[in-house]
């Protein structure tokens, strides 16, 4: 087992990770629970549509948050396979895949959020329409969760190289294997039992801490001086 030795280079691709990680959270949570989140009822659609038509503005800069949180999560893949990759390349190599896999399927995703906004900003009246909205906002949800299958197998991964790194204390690799585990059951109720998804949401507050404490970690990575 390779353990990683602090140098300068190290030390700035980590805050450069953790300046991304933030910004995957801030946009992450932000477009799901800040802008997105509070103009979708999926039992109303008529609701629904009027509440997306009147923050017309609001709904899109959700998926433009969503497209920047892709984009930097394809770059984070790439850099943590950099930084990591001395501890165990095969291991890196895979993590760097399905986080990749991950930020494709969400990426994808967002064009089910287009759809919906194409159905509900079109000719009033138009039959079905609100309805079939709603759907593919449905559609995004479950997608969303499709992506996350993937990120937790990442993040599994990403907890061992943490582990074994000795670059970080252990406690953040088993938080991150811990929320690896969370994505996965979580995902997993989504198609295989919705019904008990509402029940197993508040786990994801565990997911947020561990991740904000990975990223603030990451920003906070100092070289030691000579």
């Amino acid at each position: 087992m390779t353990t990683l030795a602090l140098t300068p280079g190290l030390a700035r691709r980590a805050r450069l990770a953790g300046l991304l990680y933030l910004v995957i959270i801030v946009t992450g949570l932000g477009a799901e629970l800040g802008l997105r989140g509070p103009l979708i009822d999926l039992a109303d659609a008529d609701g629904t549509a009027a509440a997306i038509r009147a923050a017309s503005g609001q709904f899109r800069l959700a998926i433009a948050a969503d497209l920047l949180m892709a984009l930097c999560d394809a770059m984070l893949a790439i850099l943590l396979y950099l930084i990591f990759r001395a501890v165990g390349p095969g291991l890196a190599l895979a993590a760097m895949v399905f986080r990749l896999i991950q930020a494709v399927l969400i990426a994808a995703n967002l064009m089910a959020l287009q759809a919906a906004w194409l159905l509900v900003s079109g000719e009033p009246g138009m039959a079905d329409a609100n309805a079939l909205a709603v759907l593919f906002l449905d559609l995004h949800a479950h997608g969303y969760d499709l992506g996350l299958v993937f990120f937790g197998v990442n993040s599994l991964m990403m907890g061992v190289l943490v582990w074994r790194s000795g670059l970080f204390a252990r406690a953040f690799g088993a938080g991150i294997a811990t929320a690896g585990v969370i994505y996965l059951v979580g995902s997993g109720l989504r198609f295989l039992a919705p019904g008990l998804s509402a029940a197993f949401a508040p786990a994801y507050g565990i997911v947020i801490l561990v991740e904000t404490a990975f990223c603030l970690r990451l920003l906070l990575q100092r070289a030691p001086r000579r």
